[in-house]
């Protein structure tokens, strides 16, 4: 029987890109999880019966939360639960099962690349029914809804086992814990040539990859070593912890630095990847060669004919705004579209929906295709194993010919994280004042051919994004981008994206930040970002 409790509102559950996500404690505090899960629920229509997916990342606070949710789902009426053994479901494979399972919607715990633990980060996103990020207009109507929320729906039930396989009824709901791994492991052998894997790894091809004890874990261990036949030990830190063993589950040069100084080091094996908190990011290093994500997008775009499941060709390519224009390029050569959108996955949805793109990317390590609808960090690791299994040469030789065909775009993004809000915001609005007066002006001997503030038309719906990041675009190609993230959980995180377009392959070895230095002094110039942050250098550089 569901029991109605009253409640007051929290006026700061506001979902960003990827949710709502704030420190465990907030998540904690009484009402506030049942707040926000009912905002969205009364945000919804027509679910009554239907089925709900539900699973995270393992992190802290992952199992109260779940059996929340059953809890309230039953409550508000839902027909059947579907639950990730162990709470355990990797963001693209909840995409999945959605889809498969032709569910109303699904309910992913996690914050993504953020660390976890008992005083640190806690998400709660919903996708809707084609597997996708829920989108802005219902977003924006669930931190309408959790302004005026006054009660709340719930039934009074034991916790249910999400640790043994099988269906229970709860209150009326069937609930299902599966398999969290199966379901994808399969998908993801009618997309790749597992056999030339397979024959890859038998010849003695060596791989290191770092599930950072996230939820990747079970599926690499899966995947590449009982499906693929890599040796045991290939799949690292496998096994999904509540504090991801007190690392940063970011797969970036930053917090992945024991992987990355092994690829450069004697005796590298021939691959390295790792994987994100959630399973939706990827890093790629071959031996001796870090390979960037905007760049292992065009790689992955100009050579996905190689596996079976995109062998017919690709209907289009989308990158988000900020991701570097490598992936353009190849699209002209394939003479297929190219669509730029806002920083959000959410964004390519409508895209893939519509027959328009096959292949997405992100700057920020998500890279993924119509498979699913979200970004797929081991789908990227296991498109490039059949790349290299087919084309049997190395990752810094795959590169090295990409870019003497199509030109390197040199790239990085700079990171100053934990900004104070009115700083961060003051040098946006600062710099959104003068863009119209920096069009002709020449700065460090580069001279500024345009500067907007991306705004985005949906080919589709024809919905418009607006502000999405200022972008500084000089004569030649190079560019710089500016935009205030939505990802982190206190203070504001400017990012700082610099790109130069190289045509000449004798300079397509250059060190990548001495490249881009005078695209950097030129940003610090025109924003006057030591200024307003007070920072020497960002916190992060990738």
């Amino acid at each position: 029987m569901a029991r109605t409790v009253e409640t007051t509102p929290f006026p700061d559950q506001k979902p960003g890109t990827s949710g709502l996500r704030k420190k465990v404690p907030v998540f904690q505090q009484p009402h506030y999880v049942e707040n926000f899960v009912q905002s969205l629920f009364d945000s919804l229509e027509g679910f009554r019966g239907k089925t709900l997916v539900v699973g995270g990342d393992g992190r802290f606070y992952n199992r109260e939360v779940i059996q929340t949710v059953i809890a309230m789902a039953a409550a508000n009426g839902f027909g059947r639960a579907i639950i990730g053994k162990g709470g355990i479901l990797s963001t693209p494979a909840a995409s999945h099962i959605i889809r498969k399972n032709k569910a109303f919607g699904g309910i992913v715990l996690s914050a993504s690349h953020n660390p976890g633990g008992p005083h640190e980060d806690f998400g709660i996103k919903y996708n809707i029914g084609n597997g996708g990020p829920a989108p802005e207009k219902i977003t924006d109507a669930v931190f309408e809804r959790s302004k005026a929320i006054s009660r709340y729906l719930i039934v009074d039930i034991d916790p249910v086992d999400i640790d043994t396989m099988g269906t229970v009824e709860v209150a009326g709901m069937k609930v299902e814990i599966i398999d969290p791994v199966a379901d994808y492991a399969d998908l993801m052998e009618s997309l790749f040539d597992f056999d030339a894997i397979r024959k890859m790894f038998t010849s003695g091809f060596r791989m290191a990859f770092d599930a950072m004890h996230a939820v990747t874990g079970p599926y690499a261990k899966e995947i590449l070593e009982k499906h693929l036949g890599a040796p045991e030990g290939t799949a690292r830190n496998f096994v999904p912890l509540p504090d991801f063993g007190g690392h940063h589950p970011d797969p970036n040069l930053v917090h992945a630095k024991a992987l990355y100084d092994e690829m450069m080091g004697p005796n590298a094996p021939d691959f390295g990847a790792a994987s994100d908190g959630d399973g939706d990011r990827n890093l790629i290093i071959g031996r001796g060669i870090f390979v960037t994500p905007s760049d292992s997008l065009a790689m992955l775009v100009a050579n996905a004919h190689l596996a079976p499941g995109y062998s017919a060709g690709l209907k289009g390519i989308a990158r988000s705004m900020p991701t570097s224009g490598a992936a353009d390029l190849v699209a002209k050569k394939l003479g297929i579209g190219m669509y730029e959108t806002p920083t959000g996955w959410k964004f390519f949805g409508n895209l893939l929906d519509a027959g328009m793109a096959t292949i997405c990317g992100e700057e920020s390590a998500g890279t993924g295709s119509d498979h699913v609808r979200e970004k797929d960090g081991l789908w990227a690791v296991l498109l490039w194993l059949n790349i290299l299994a087919v084309r049997g040469q190395s990752v810094k030789e795959i590169a090295t010919e990409h870019w003497a065909t199509f030109g390197r775009n040199y790239y990085s993004r700079h990171d100053y994280e934990e900004v104070a809000t009115e700083a961060a915001n003051a040098l946006v609005d600062e710099l959104r004042g003068k863009l119209a007066t920096l069009s002709g002006k020449v700065v460090r001997g580069m001279k500024i051919a345009k500067a907007d503030d991306f705004a985005y038309r949906d080919p589709v719906d024809g919905s418009v994004s607006e502000h999405q990041g200022i972008r500084i675009l000089f004569e030649g190609g190079s560019r710089v981008v500016l935009r205030l993230s939505g990802t982190g959980t206190s203070g504001a995180t400017l990012r700082l994206y610099v790109e130069r377009y190289e045509p000449d392959p004798a300079r397509h070895n250059l060190d990548t930040q001495e490249a881009l230095a005078d695209l950097l002094a030129a940003a610090d110039e025109i924003a006057g970002i030591r200024r307003h942050t007070s920072r020497d250098g960002p916190s992060v550089i990738t």
